[in-house]
């Protein structure tokens, strides 16, 4: 992750740079600060690539594999076709059907060595199927694997038949192949000659059928084992832009039937690496979208950020008969689509810094830059930049927030208060005019509770019955005063809010004012997370902010020697699966590392974050870390992570990377500790074999 991002970091300010003075607003005197020299770039893509094509901009569709599996049939692919139409996603764009692998027959390749479809399922076969998905406007996709057939492996390969299964395609009539590589991957062909050849036959199709080619080598180490560089998705965008209209960057996005946000951000950084070689007819591909199949609606509208800014392939692949009006309003809003679509045909880079929140940008035809303010974190927060950042010119920039429709004037700032796990997504645009100034307002920051003061947060974990002071901050980055502006809280049922100073009775150009509150939790209130937010209006429109989010936790431990791993957490998280109490992740095995067996603590897997309610009643919390020995008998890959505990948001140890058979042991002060937490890192080699425990802790309280 680290490497992905750093690259971005040096490469983005040129990138940025180079798009804008194609459309002649970048400013040379005045643009993005100057960057560490990129890396030597790649040549760009021969005469053979597609600079248009079947494809100039990136294709949209929906594809079978996350949402239907392998076991997929004619009538159902026909009733998704269906769907696309008469719901609108097809005039939007979506309109490429796309079977994944399970198309074929169990026996793939018939006495006359052609591929064909499974009978039962496709009883009028391949190319009547093409027909029916043309008869309704669409277009139609098909897969297969640049391998040769390997029973058990793959479902098909197309290995030594390559041009014969171009014809086929061809003769069918479909529009778009996928070329897997699971048959290619185990017959240890070389990616870049298999792809190669494939392309060509493509491209030479007996019937000279245009058709879009999707390169998809999902080999990537760790995840699958000890490959070559030159083997891995990593590798493909050194070859890929000449041969194909899409090449994906990294493994699968998720599983079938499940798709989650960390992974979707782990493909969109690797998807980030080389945006130099995307251009018009060729894009970098993370892989699909998958609304609704684990992901939060927020966490899916940052995915659909996210692809839109970096010009990826927007494909669907969960069943889109199933989404809720909300996922549908994300994947058909204009706006979003428009800066997928723009014919400049840029991949958005990162300007600034990596970290929790970070800004991307993605230069458009029209002279304006797409923004998309990402907000990583668990909590609401505040991301901001600059036009000058952006590489614009100019004192007044029109501000399009494209999933609100809200159109404010900006005299350079770009904010958003971004909620946990989400992106704003703008479309900033020099201008003359004197819109409506854009005022933002940060999520409350609670400040206090009771007589106590707390570093600032979006992110409280409290007591019920307790009392806090929250803080709702306006910033005004227009260059008109905003007056008499009213904010009032949004507050869980049975609790209560009373102002606790003045309210601001003008906020100037550039200027910020704060808010304050003092806000009772009911003692009622039972465990659990409560959403609190802040409502704005003024002369010049309403708006509210994110929720910050107040978890009020079980009671505080008590007593001189309290074993924590038993004591309720208030959340806990596990790379994967969930984390055991007493046993090691995974597998039940008693928590064993070096050897010893400990018979209390947490087993997790990286990345982790378990979270503890204190409430400044301990003073002691002494135990170790390692990593479990389970992984010996699992393979050499991975098993290393990074143990840190974090008390009210300050580090108070760090382990640095433990490996295989080293137990690391710790003795903590924790007096006056409210929030503890324990995280665990995948010490920068991805979460494979990554079984981290925490073993004897034990907590010294009043």
């Amino acid at each position: 992750m680290f490497t992905v991002r750093t690259w971005a970091a040096r490469a983005s300010a040129a990138l940025l740079t180079t798009a804008l003075a194609a459309t002649g607003l970048a400013d040379t005197a005045s643009a993005a600060p100057a960057a560490p020299a990129a890396p030597a770039a790649r040549p760009a893509p021969s005469d053979a690539a597609p600079a248009s094509g079947p494809s100039p901009t990136p294709y949209q569709g929906w594809n079978t594999y996350y949402g239907l599996g392998g076991d997929f049939t004619a009538d159902e692919v026909l009733d998704v076709a269906d769907f696309l139409v008469s719901s609108g996603l097809a005039d939007a764009g979506y309109d490429i059907v796309w079977l994944d692998g399970g198309w074929q027959a169990d026996v793939p390749r018939g006495d006359d060595g052609l591929l064909q479809g499974d009978a039962e399922r496709f009883p009028d076969g391949m190319a009547a199927l093409a027909d029916e998905i043309h008869d309704r406007g669409l277009r139609a996709g098909i897969y297969t694997d640049a391998g040769p057939y390997i029973p058990g492996t793959c479902g098909l390969g197309s290995g030594g038949h390559y041009q014969t299964d171009a014809d086929t395609f061809a003769e069918w009539g479909y529009d778009a192949v996928k070329v897997d590589f699971l048959c290619g991957i185990t017959a240890d062909l070389d990616p870049q000659e298999a792809f190669t050849a494939f392309a060509e036959a493509l491209r030479d199709n007996s019937s000279g059928r245009p058709m879009i080619f999707n390169l998809c080598n999902p080999v990537t180490s760790p995840d699958w084992g000890d490959y070559p560089e030159e083997q891995q998705s990593t590798w493909s965008w050194t070859y890929a832009p000449d041969i194909a209209e899409s090449w994906r960057t990294y493994t699968d996005v998720g599983f079938v039937g499940q798709i989650q946000f960390k992974d979707v951000l782990r493909n969109f950084d690797a998807n980030a690496r080389h945006p130099e070689v995307a251009g018009p007819g060729r894009f970098s591909d993370p892989d699909y979208l998958g609304p609704e199949l684990g992901m939060t609606t927020e966490e899916f509208r940052t995915q659909m950020s996210l692809w839109t800014v970096a010009a990826a392939p927007l494909v669907i692949s969960s069943d889109p008969r199933t989404l809720s009006q909300e996922s549908m309003d994300i994947l058909l809003d204009e706006d979003v689509l428009a800066i997928d679509q723009d014919p400049l045909g840029v991949q958005g880079t990162r300007v600034g810094a990596a970290g929790t929140t970070e800004t991307w940008a993605k230069p458009l035809a029209d002279g304006s830059v797409a923004v998309a303010l990402l907000n990583r974190g668990d909590r609401a927060a505040e991301v901001a930049t600059t036009a000058r950042d952006l590489g614009l010119r100019g004192r007044s920039f029109e501000v399009l927030d494209t999933w609100t429709d809200a159109r404010t004037q900006s005299s350079g700032t770009v904010r958003a208060a971004v909620p946990a796990h989400g992106a704003a997504l703008l479309r900033v645009t020099p201008s003359r005019a004197h819109g409506a100034p854009r005022l933002v307002a940060a999520p409350p920051a609670f400040t206090a509770v009771g007589a106590d003061a707390v570093a600032p947060t979006t992110d409280l974990v409290a007591a019920a019955g307790d009392r806090l002071t929250t803080q709702v901050t306006l910033h005004n980055d227009g260059g008109t005063a905003v007056r008499a502006p009213r904010v009032a809280l949004t507050l869980p049922e049975g609790w209560s809010a009373r102002a606790a100073g003045p309210a601001p009775r003008v906020v100037r150009p550039g200027g910020s004012a704060t808010v304050t509150f003092a806000v009772s939790v009911t003692p009622g209130a039972g465990t659990g997370g409560y959403d609190v937010a802040a409502s704005v209006s003024s002369g010049s429109g309403h708006l509210a902010t994110p929720p910050s989010r107040v978890t009020i936790a079980p009671g505080a431990p008590s007593g001189s020697d309290v074993v924590l791993s038993r004591h309720p957490w208030v959340s806990a998280t596990s790379g994967w699966l969930t984390p055991t109490v007493d046993q090691s992740v995974g597998g039940g095995s008693p928590l064993t590392v070096a050897g010893t067996v400990h018979e209390t603590g947490l087993g997790v897997a990286s990345p982790s974050r378990v979270r503890y309610y204190l409430g400044a009643a301990c003073t002691s919390l002494a135990g170790s870390v390692g990593i479990d020995d389970a992984v010996g008998t699992v393979g050499p890959e991975g098993g290393t992570a990074t143990f840190a505990v974090v008390g009210d948001g300050d580090v108070v140890w760090s382990s640095g990377t433990v490996e295989r058979g080293t137990e690391v042991p710790f003795d903590l002060d924790v007096a006056g500790v409210r929030d503890l937490t324990l995280e665990v890192g995948d010490a920068s080699d991805g979460g494979y074999n990554d079984r981290a425990d925490w073993l004897s802790l034990n907590l010294t309280c009043a």
